[in-house]
């Protein structure tokens, strides 16, 4: 069973129960605002996976993955209550409408998603298409007394009205300290660490309720879609590490305040990704998007390669000399996939498929699992059938289009496929002439090989 460390409880346990037949899981999506970079693109590859390993074990699936295009402030934690968000932001920019802005960059994220293999989720919801679900929770955690509203038409989340704040981040209310600006802390809230559920403005993309017109704050979005598409009990909730806190915690005491119980079972969250041995950000100038990397002339999957090298709880570096080498690495799976399907058929070396799957079960181990597989291609004792079929069962989890080159190599002629085995076993062996010898018999055959740093190909 798939087990992953929670971040709440501190520790590796199974993400659902022994027999359980099905998962609700919540990953908190986009701001569509500009491009996602590829350390954003970490967080939804986390889900992918959970989502792959846990279906291998004849689990069903069903996730929720929000479109933030609204709400989301440039620092949340600021007062700011008719201030603009990124989107609006970025609009003015680029001289489009919010709406505009949003829609052409949540149609990129999808592409880029789809481009790495990350599964669509069931629900997609909208932030401006569920004003409905929050204004309804809002109401509901005011009549619950875990909310109150201001006479500017603001409305807070009392946050010590939810004892338990601060179990995932490890940040408790007692020793949370004010934020500050030059006005102060803002006098309309009844504790520092209150934070807005509703924000008044009469700008571009708000609606009216009953504290007025306005928008919703960032957190309460996710709590609304969340209990609307999953219900009350939600097995996972999964986000990259810097959303704990406030996003998650703000997050958990909402939807538990609303529905009176735990909502989510297990947070789960992906470390950040440094490229270059720094942060991604426009003042550093090392933002890489999925186009870059194709641009530089790899293939995007390369991307899904490189970050498997690393387990999610690990912050990683990326480097162009990492993607490269994932890119030859790919490039030569499916080459040899597709010379393995030459031969014939044989069944999959169970105990060592098991041993990868396993190892993808143990909270994700992705390079137990890349290490594993490379013995296993480097194994020659297993028939070239065996190895084809155990690379395309274990391609479900890895999501790399192993069988894309299959038909698109010249066919090999009778014989060829296991001479070109017995050559490579010689060589393994410092047996140069007996691979002399190999090469001619291949070269009468018509098939000219060559060795490479990667190892033997054929032409």
């Amino acid at each position: 069973m798939l087990r992953l460390y929670d971040t709440r409880r501190r520790q590796i346990e199974p993400v659902v129960p022994q027999g359980a037949r099905s998962m609700r899981m919540y990953t908190c999506g986009p701001t569509v605002y500009r491009h996602a970079h590829v350390g954003n693109l970490r967080s939804y590859l986390l889900a992918d996976l959970i989502r792959r390993v846990a279906e291998r074990h004849r689990i069903r699936v069903v996730a929720c993955r929000n479109i933030t295009d609204v709400g989301h402030l440039v620092d949340d934690s600021e007062i700011d209550p008719g201030g603009e968000d990124k989107i609006l932001l970025q609009a003015r920019a680029e001289g489009r409408t919010g709406l505009e802005i949003a829609r052409f960059y949540e149609e990129a994220f999808r592409a880029d998603t789809a481009t790495l293999n990350i599964r669509p989720p069931e629900h997609s919801p909208r932030a401006t298409e569920t004003i409905d679900l929050m204004v309804e929770m809002i109401a509901k955690l005011i009549e619950k007394g875990h909310a109150y509203a201001t006479p500017d038409g603001s409305v807070f989340f009392d946050a010590a009205s939810f004892p338990a704040y601060g179990e995932i981040s490890g940040n408790r209310l007692d020793r949370l300290k004010p934020g500050h600006r030059i006005e102060g802390v803002d006098p309309r809230k009844r504790f520092h660490a209150d934070w807005a559920l509703w924000k008044p403005s009469d700008r571009e993309m708000t609606w009216e309720t009953p504290w007025g017109r306005g928008f919703p704050g960032w957190h309460i979005e996710c709590s609304a879609m969340s209990l609307r598409f999953l219900g009350e009990r939600v097995d996972l909730h999964t986000g990259g590490i810097d959303l704990r806190f406030p996003h998650h915690e703000d997050e958990r005491a909402q939807s538990d305040s609303a529905a009176g119980h735990e909502v989510v079972d297990h947070w789960v969250h992906g470390e950040h990704l440094l490229f270059d041995g720094r942060k991604m950000a426009k003042s550093t100038g090392n933002v890489v998007l999925l186009g870059d990397v194709a641009g530089a002339g790899l293939d995007p999957l390369a991307v899904r390669l490189a970050l498997l090298e690393h387990r999610h709880r690990q912050q990683m570096n990326l480097t162009w000399d990492t993607l490269r080498a994932a890119d030859r690495a790919l490039r030569r799976w499916r080459r040899r996939v597709a010379e393995w399907s030459e031969s014939p058929s044989r069944p999959m070396p169970v105990e060592r498929v098991s041993r990868i799957e396993a190892a993808f079960d143990d909270d994700l181990d992705t390079p137990l699992a890349l290490r594993l597989l490379r013995e296993l291609e480097r194994d020659d004792s297993v028939a070239p059938g065996s190895r084809f079929e155990a690379f395309l069962h274990l391609d479900q989890i890895l999501g790399l289009d192993l069988s894309l080159d299959i038909g698109r190599l010249p066919s090999l002629p009778p014989g060829a496929s296991d001479l070109l085995e017995q050559r490579l076993r010689a060589r393994e062996a410092g047996d140069w002439a007996a691979s002399d010898r190999l090469r001619g018999e291949l070269a009468a055959l018509g098939v000219r090989v060559s060795d490479t740093p990667e190892g033997q190909s054929w032409s």
